[in-house]
């Protein structure tokens, strides 16, 4: 008896609090793409409350005015400064942004097994004592021994030309690799 008295009190609990969910269509602040949301009307009106605030919210520009120190008294926001490089960036400089970068490498050859790829591995690496080595086992059963880094096909076309002596299927394929081992 207790439970279903405890049921009726939840029920009549929902029923006395019933929230009106309508569609509201905002704007995106980035792309300005239309948004479809569900929500109750007294909800958004708080949200819209609270970004007004943000949006005439009193702070300092660093030249003793505050944002809506204007002699009209309309409150603005300050622009966002967009910093484009006069010049073009230094290799060095694009490394510090983005470590790995879509680069390229020289596929030398796919196997079926581990054991294989480090028999094709260590074959070019005593053939080709200075360059790096890897096995990619993203093809699984299958394994890819990949050489090099470079960062345009151009500049792996020399070693490629050395390496097709011993391997004719070598490919340069386009594969993410850590700008500061690039060539």
């Amino acid at each position: 008896m207790k439970s279903i008295l405890k049921i009726i009190a939840v029920l009549s609990l929902f029923s006395i609090n019933q929230i009106d969910a309508q569609q509201v269509v905002k704007n995106d602040t980035i792309a300005g793409t239309p948004l479809s949301i569900s929500m109750d009307k007294r909800i958004d009106d708080l949200i819209g409350n609270i970004e007004d605030k943000c949006a005439t919210k009193t702070g300092n520009t660093g030249s003793g005015k505050t944002w809506n120190d204007d002699s009209d008294s309309t409150p603005r926001t300050p622009t966002p400064k967009i910093v484009v490089p006069e010049r073009e960036l230094s290799q060095a400089e694009i490394c510090r942004r983005n470590p790995r970068i879509m680069g390229y490498k020289i596929q030398l050859a796919v196997v079926k097994s581990n054991e294989e790829a480090r028999e094709v591995g260590m074959y070019f690496r005593r053939r080709f004592p200075n360059m790096k080595v890897e096995i990619d086992a993203s093809l699984r059963p299958n394994y890819k021994v990949m050489a090099g880094s470079y960062l345009t096909k151009q500049s792996a076309a020399g070693d490629l030309a050395r390496i097709r002596q011993y391997f004719q299927s070598a490919l340069a394929m386009q594969y993410r690799v850590f700008c500061v081992e690039a060539k």
